[in-house]
């Protein structure tokens, strides 16, 4: 008895990559040559939802921090979105002083916000 499975669609994934990878600041042929193959290949998992071999798939996350329970469980709540881990990942690399000037941001916003409500 032949099994039968639903095909997942990769395109949410290749959008996710295309903007995970342009909020690095890093062009398709730069991430390219860090993971060593084409440009090409990233184009077509970005624009046409090409399914990734696992490997480049989790280079891909990994080195983009895309948060994959997004696409495996939908309808649950992720516990870090895309956009916090790749926060999270530029607050790492900054000093106190840039995470004071942050902090001041934030604290800016947050207040402006509550002015609005």
């Amino acid at each position: 008895m032949k099994r039968t499975t639903e095909i997942y669609d990769f395109k949410a994934f290749g959008a996710a990559i295309k903007a995970a990878r342009k909020a690095k600041g890093i062009s398709r042929n730069q991430l390219a040559d860090k993971m060593g193959i084409a440009p090409r290949y990233i184009a077509s998992i970005e624009n046409s939802g090409q399914h990734p071999s696992l490997q480049i798939f989790y280079e891909l996350v990994t080195f983009l921090e895309v948060s994959v329970d997004q696409f495996f469980f939908p309808d649950k709540e992720v516990d870090k979105s895309t956009q916090r881990r790749q926060l999270d990942s530029l607050l790492d690399e900054m000093g106190s002083k840039e995470l004071t000037i942050i902090t001041a941001t934030a604290k800016g916003i947050q207040e402006a916000n509550q002015e609005e409500e």
